[in-house]
């Protein structure tokens, strides 16, 4: 009984992630700049070609992103590769209004879908949160690589990977 027990709880664990939504939330790529809506550095190039190589075999069914032209253009590889529009989630709310709409976007996709998030320094933690990864670190400045897949499985809760892409950044 034990054994029949343990198999059903394996095969349950490995189908969740197959029935959830998966979110891939990372930062926009390195600025050329400190201006206040700068383009991307080689470097940020570079890594927003990464990006996309590292979801060429998953289709985002939504891509969601700042205003800002960094976040944009860190989405912009990935967004050509699986002909997908990303679209601009509005700042001038405040970061609340911006989670919230974002969250909304979220819960609106089919419960098998892939999304992409690029987002700052300061609201990649706090989308993780909202989306149910209590655990999620705050971000420094100087990080770029950082790449957070949630598998959401409903109730606010979400199993996360937290993983590496592109060079890495140093800080």
């Amino acid at each position: 009984m034990k054994r029949l027990l343990l198999a059903a709880a394996l095969s349950l664990a490995t189908a969740l992630p197959a029935m959830a939504q998966t979110v891939v939330i990372v930062r926009h790529a390195e600025k050329a700049d400190a201006s206040a809506d700068p383009v991307l550095s080689e470097a940020g190039q570079a890594r927003a070609q990464a990006l996309a190589a590292e979801l060429a075999d998953d289709h985002p069914v939504i891509i969601l992103t700042s205003p800002l032209q960094r976040t944009r253009l860190t989405a912009a590889p990935t967004a050509e590769h699986h002909s997908v529009t990303p679209e601009a989630i509005a700042l001038n709310g405040g970061v609340q209004a911006h989670l919230a709409e974002i969250v909304a976007r979220v819960q609106a996709q089919p419960e098998d879908a892939t999304i992409l998030i690029v987002g700052h320094s300061n609201t990649v933690p706090l989308i993780a949160r909202a989306l149910g990864y209590p655990d999620a670190a705050d971000m420094p400045e100087c990080e770029y690589d950082r790449m957070t897949t949630l598998h959401l499985l409903g109730g606010g809760r979400a199993h996360a990977i937290v993983s590496r892409y592109g060079e890495p950044t140093t800080c």
